[in-house]
């Protein structure tokens, strides 16, 4: 296999919950480097989901087959994702030798930060899936009537202040609770709501929010993690009193670990039940962490797990953002007309820019999604591109 392309400072991400849920992984089952590592660990997932679910799965299967995700298989797709991702950092690991040094931070969107915990040796599987798969059916349950809806501008940045009071006005209603479950961008929110209450919230926007506001419901059920949806079933406090009598590393983890949770580098080691505990309930600050590992000078983003999407979605959508708003001409040859129409439709960037240059590394920031690089490694072999 190819020499690994790493750059000097490097950010490895983990994948959270998603419908599609195999990714490559059936074609890794039989990589003589990544066989290995899958085999032990599906074997550890099959095995603690037997013990804590008292039910028997087989993922050789599933994987071959590509099983559809469903609420019903929620529980054991979360064991399979983990496992996965796991199998991902060994794999990594073992690709990089001494060079795994170049490592600065693991990152985690949902899911994916449990996984982080995992990797820095903070939790073991065993340990960090007991509370995540004992309450998941519960989780499940609640994503009976949920809708996410995905809140955009295509002008200025949001007005988060007055979307959260909006959520809080419809929940007060007693119709369903309405929260943000997602800080994506400055521009974008993810939002999940019970009933009707996405279509209440879009409905009125109107009101409150300007034009260039749009809002896209997604089809799919999702379990209401990362919003207060969640306490109706007392998961946080479950989450809690299961995390009192789990071992874990009462020590600096072995990787910092940005968390979503809190959006800095956050674990100390002592922390880790808070912060896990805080998960459960609190929203994700994706757009902290893109923007931290960005003034940390991160040049490399590694992704993990089976057909990754958020992390780099996200990342993409910034880089290409940015080189947009750079490669503009001048008005001297267009004319400030315009160079007007182009700032407005990407005005939250343009004033983002104007106030933090640091955005302006986003389109040298590489990004690299190992399921793909081990499968074809000369489509991902381009060196990290640095910064002039």
């Amino acid at each position: 296999m190819p020499d690994f392309p790493l750059a000097s400072k490097v950010a490895v991400a983990f994948r959270g919950y998603n419908m599609t849920n195999i990714g490559r992984t059936a074609e890794l089952l039989d990589h003589p480097d990544v066989g290995p590592h899958l085999t032990k660990r599906l074997t550890q997932a099959q095995n603690l989901f037997e013990d804590l679910m008292g039910e028997n799965v087989d993922y050789f299967h599933i994987l071959r087959t590509g099983r559809a995700s469903t609420l019903e298989t929620y529980a054991s797709d979360l064991a399979l994702i983990v496992a996965i991702e796991l199998a991902h950092w060994d794999t990594l690991l073992d690709l990089l030798g001494e060079q795994k040094e170049n490592i600065e931070v693991l990152v985690g969107y949902s899911l994916g930060e449990v996984t982080a915990t995992i990797a820095a040796g903070l939790f073991t599987y065993e340990n960090a899936m007991k509370p995540i798969l004992t309450l998941a059916g519960d989780a499940a349950e609640l994503a009976g009537d949920i809708t996410m809806g995905i809140l955009f501008s295509r002008g200025p940045g949001l007005e988060i202040d007055l979307i959260k009071q909006r959520c809080e006005e419809i929940s007060s209603q007693g119709n369903g609770i309405l929260a943000i479950s997602t800080y994506l961008s400055p521009n974008t929110l993810l939002l999940m709501g019970q009933g009707e209450t996405i279509t209440l919230f879009k409905d009125t926007m109107g009101e409150f929010l300007p034009k260039s506001v749009h809002l896209r419901k997604n089809s799919n059920r999702w379990p209401p993690l990362h919003t207060p949806i969640v306490l109706q079933k007392h998961l946080r406090d479950r989450a809690a009193i299961i995390l009192q009598t789990t071992p874990f590393q009462n020590k600096e983890p072995l990787y910092p670990i940005l968390s979503c949770v809190t959006g800095d580098i956050a674990y100390t080691g002592p922390n880790s039940r808070t912060i896990i505990t805080n998960w459960i309930d609190h929203p994700q600050l994706l757009w902290d962490c893109v923007h931290t590992m960005l003034v940390m000078g991160i040049e490399q983003v590694i992704h993990l797990g089976p057909e990754p999407n958020i992390f780099p979605a996200t990342l993409t959508r910034l880089a290409e953002n940015v080189q947009t708003q750079i490669n503009q001409p001048s008005w001297r040859g267009y004319g400030l007309r315009t160079i007007s129409r182009w700032a407005a439709r990407r005005s939250w960037l343009t004033n983002l820019i104007s106030r933090d240059a640091v955005l302006l590394r986003a389109p040298h920031v590489e990004q690299i999604i190992l399921e793909d690089w081990l499968l074809d490694p000369s489509s991902q072999e381009e060196p990290a591109e640095q910064d002039s």
